[in-house]
């Protein structure tokens, strides 16, 4: 369990002045916990032995032990293919296909228990709202989730946008963001520099909504961002897996397609209709006449 869910856990049995401390440190996790005892103290008006108490309470032996977890979660999120290939499970070999479809399943069952019905429904009802642009964009591998759920809300509603991957290219998408537009990322283990500069622009010029998908470790966007979805990455092989990732996507197609069936029936047709059919097919079937 990272520290982040640890702190959440044991919420509801923190005193007044221990909830301060932990609001401080989610609101800027993991880096809130990083510093000093004595500037914690300071930002949050609390004692330096009360923060003590804090962390005593949730598990460690003291403050150090505390912000060792904290910089081994960041090592985490650093972690690559050849990091994770020393220590994979691959099992006998001979049902391998099976082996990792239960993997994946107890992934996706993970997902369903830390992702709250809650923060689904605030996220559709943000990309469902026909009012707001909606802008995506991931990283160097995660971007093609990006791209599959663009393709399927342009089917769906206006007003989508998929970012195109030149950082040059930009601008002329950030100028168009408005204050109640929302901003979707998605940036799993290695993060990305390029992305996490991308939410602070958006978050301080255009103060649109920005809605990250990530692992456990965070991505360091979540510091500017309003809603953080934090999904299972791990497979227990070289390879992280974005079943979990595809799994929250597709349920937020469906989701977003049915809270105005008719409008979504209607751009659906009209979107048939204006396909390119190729030749000898009669919109999109083949003509055999």
């Amino acid at each position: 369990m990272t520290v982040r869910e640890t702190i959440r856990q044991e919420a509801p049995n923190l005193t007044a002045s221990e909830r301060k401390v932990a609001n401080a440190i989610l609101a800027d996790y993991p880096f809130g916990g990083l510093q000093p005892i004595l500037e914690l103290a300071g930002r949050t008006g609390v004692s330096a032995p009360s923060i003590t108490r804090f962390v005593s309470k949730i598990g460690f032996a003291g403050y150090q032990e505390f912000q060792r977890q904290l910089i081994g979660e960041l090592r985490e999120g650093r972690r690559s293919p050849l990091d994770l290939k020393a220590t994979e499970q691959l099992g006998d070999g001979g049902e391998f296909l099976n082996d990792y479809a239960h993997r994946l399943a107890a992934r996706l069952h993970e997902m369903a228990d830390s992702v709250s019905q809650t923060q689904f429904e605030h996220v559709l009802k943000l990309v469902a709202d026909p009012t707001r642009n909606i802008f995506l964009l991931g990283g160097r591998i995660s971007d093609g989730i990006a791209a599959f759920l663009a393709i399927h809300l342009t089917q769906i509603r206006p007003k989508v946008s998929h970012l195109p991957s030149n950082p040059e290219h930009w601008p002329e998408h950030v100028l168009r963001m408005r204050k109640q537009d929302v901003l979707i990322l998605f940036d799993f283990r290695r993060y990305q520099a390029d992305l996490a500069r991308l939410a602070q622009i958006v978050a301080t010029k255009r103060q649109s909504t920005i809605v990250l998908v990530t692992d456990k470790w965070m991505s360091s966007i979540a510091r500017h961002s309003d809603i953080v979805i934090a999904l299972p990455i791990e497979s227990g092989t070289a390879w992280d897996t974005v079943v979990c990732a595809i799994a929250f996507v597709e349920a937020l197609i469906v989701k977003v397609s049915e809270e105005n069936w008719s409008a979504t029936r209607k751009r659906l047709e009209d979107w048939d209709q204006l396909r390119l059919a190729p030749p000898g097919s009669n919109n999109g079937e083949r003509d055999d006449t």
